[in-house]
């Protein structure tokens, strides 16, 4: 479990990254759901820590000011930081950045725990699982589906969800369905246990124009957050090369340098492992969710990119509701595997 892209990840919640719409509206609500799960469920290192966005040039605390507050009007609980401030909100970072913003409603989970608690209250519900069997295609009644195709026979559903991830492309296709999900290959660096160097998570303004960047290249900017367990997570970078799992040692390099720039603390640290995976990028920048009406009977639940533990619940939540023949909690037509035709 937790094998793909979940495990590869940093189990962040947020809501600091994205700007007012409908993927703003997905995360308020996975937010809420989240607190309700590791209320219920728990297990799996919930922490609401709040993210600090931290701006080194007077342009990009412009931009970073604008966005807040854009976000405030839309609902969202943004703090504006002056320079002289920052201190108070994380003790080690650089002394000359210019100001920052923070975000009491970002959190995190420890994403493998999640999967897994996750996982094991929905088989105390009554769900099965199946690990390490393949889908080879789809059972069909006329344009309909009505079940999966596994090397290990046939399995009849009333309904069938592509919740794969960044292989979501890959399954579709055996429907006969373009979805253009491709891969998005990131490094993260983990550091030895420490003490609480670094209180939030933190990330430099830059980062969000990365995340919104539809090239190919590599775009790396530093985000760095400590854990529960004591090490600190650094990151991010992303760029399209396909499935290649290279380790990239200059990414690597460039991600402890710009971690350091942001905490010069961290320059003596040591760093115990690194590693990668695929965010399931989409063209708009935007999840899949709901039911294709190319292939009735087959929903979806992919192309979230980064952000797919944090609006996993809500994504979860809506698409139990669209079974359930009820309207969403959210408007999921921004959403609509369609719309790329």
């Amino acid at each position: 479990m937790a094998g793909g892209t979940t495990g590869a990840g940093e189990g962040n919640i947020l809501v600091s990254d994205k700007l007012p719409g409908p993927e703003l509206d997905l995360a308020r609500l996975s937010i809420r759901l989240w607190q309700r799960i590791a209320a219920e469920v728990g297990g799996f290192e919930y922490e609401a820590k709040g993210g600090v966005v931290v701006a080194a040039s007077e342009a990009g605390l412009a931009g970073l000011r604008d966005t807040s507050r854009e976000q405030s009007a839309y609902g969202v609980e943004a703090v504006q930081i002056p320079a002289d401030e920052l201190v108070e909100y994380e003790p080690h970072l650089a002394q000359d950045l210019v100001g920052g913003a923070f975000y009491p409603e970002d959190a995190q989970v420890q994403p493998m725990l999640a999967a897994a608690q996750l996982l094991a209250a929905a088989r105390s519900r009554g769900a099965q699982v199946r690990p390490g069997v393949e889908a080879t295609g789809f059972l069909r009644d006329g344009d309909r589906v009505v079940g999966v195709l596994t090397d290990e026979g046939r399995v009849p559903a009333g309904a069938v969800i592509n919740a794969a991830g960044t292989w979501g492309r890959g399954l579709a296709a055996l429907a006969g369905l373009e979805l253009p999900v491709l891969p998005r290959r990131g490094f993260v660096l983990v550091t030895e246990p420490l003490p609480r160097v670094v209180r939030h998570k933190v990330y430099a303004a830059e980062y969000v124009s990365d995340v919104a960047s539809s090239d190919a290249a590599l775009h790396t900017s530093p985000v760095v957050e400590g854990t529960r367990a004591g090490p600190v997570l650094i990151g991010s970078s992303r760029e399209r090369v396909g499935f290649d799992r290279t380790m990239s040692v200059p990414v690597l390099r460039r991600l402890a340098n710009q971690a350091i720039r942001l905490f010069p603390v961290l320059a003596d640290v040591a760093v115990i492992r690194a590693y990668r995976g695929f965010r399931p990028y989409s063209p708009d920048h935007l999840p899949i969710i709901g039911p294709d009406r190319r292939a009735p009977g087959l929903y979806h639940a992919c192309g979230h990119e980064g952000a797919g533990v944090g609006l996993a619940a809500a994504t979860g939540h809506v698409l139990a509701q669209l079974l359930r023949a009820e309207r969403p909690e959210v408007d999921v037509d921004a959403f609509r595997p369609d719309r790329f035709e």
